[in-house]
């Protein structure tokens, strides 16, 4: 497609609904809905033309609802939602949702699961291999711990892509000491050239309230580095991201970031590679 800019992660929230255990006390700000109602002027006051919905809810009713949004919001370009991929009925699951064009991929909670190789159990490993059928990419939602076993995951599936959310959470807050044994997993992991990397999800593993821009930069440099421009996209983890700054506050981080680069990179990371992961035509 051509020039467009695309927020590729974020999240829809009907609060009222309650089944959000993520949403603690700390989370407070989240404690009412989030709607596309809300989301199409912050993507306006950043000249951006577009989004994907990241499920935030692991059930079958989230899919259907966030299809739901984006059947009825046009800027709402694609949806990563959820099936049971341990389910012995994910391929109904994924029968009765594949043919949406706007399901791009699925997404599960891994990093919530009390067992660190979740991911490499046969019943995963057999919903996952359903995905190719379908066209569906896989968001990769992990903890630093998981990278070396999501790097044999993506090496067993040549085929299929994947992405990772939220640079694996990095423990920015701890500061830069504990950079050296995460920055060893991204580089595992990114030696599989069917995996993406979202600009994502940084600003609250920081100190929330005292973050600088240059905090990020270690982190940034090593997905580039990594990665290379054509895997990375820009996400902003809204409306999770509010409880640290303001939308313009947290996108700006990356684009401040990528300010030098040639403008044809920049596109590829504001839009472009966004839109050929997901497979989003034109708009």
């Amino acid at each position: 497609m051509s020039t467009v800019r695309i927020d590729a992660h974020q999240h829809f929230i009907d609060y009222a609904s309650g089944d959000y255990p993520w949403i603690d006390d700390r989370h407070g700000a989240l404690k009412r809905p989030f709607m596309p109602a809300d989301l199409k002027p912050l993507l306006d006051s950043m000249s951006f033309n577009g989004s994907i919905a990241v499920q935030a809810r692991q059930s079958l009713h989230e899919t259907e609802w966030l299809l739901s949004l984006a059947d009825e919001f046009d800027f709402v370009y694609g949806v990563v939602g959820w099936v049971d991929l341990c389910s012995p009925a994910v391929s109904a699951q994924l029968e009765r949702f594949g043919a949406h064009p706007k399901l791009k991929g699925i997404r599960h909670v891994i990093q919530d699961e009390p067992d660190d190789r979740f991911m490499l159990r046969d019943d995963f490993l057999h919903g996952l291999s359903l995905l190719g059928r379908y066209g569906l990419t896989y968001d990769l939602l992990i903890h630093e711990r998981h990278l070396p076993n999501a790097a044999a995951l993506t090496q067993m599936f040549p085929e299929q892509k994947f992405v990772l959310d939220h640079l694996a959470k990095p423990r920015i807050m701890e500061g830069k000491g504990q950079l050296d044994s995460w920055r060893s997993g991204i580089q595992e992991l990114a030696k599989s050239p069917n995996v993406y990397c979202k600009l994502s999800g940084m600003v609250t593993e920081a100190d929330w309230e005292h973050w600088r821009v240059e905090d990020f930069v270690p982190y940034l440099d090593t997905v580039f580095e990594a990665f290379g421009p054509d895997r990375l996209m820009i996400g902003s983890d809204w409306p999770v991201c509010t409880v640290s700054r303001d939308y313009r506050a947290v996108m700006n981080v990356v684009i401040t970031y990528i300010n030098q680069l040639p403008t044809e990179i920049q596109d590829r990371i504001l839009g472009g590679n966004c839109a050929r992961f997901y497979n989003i035509d034109e708009m």
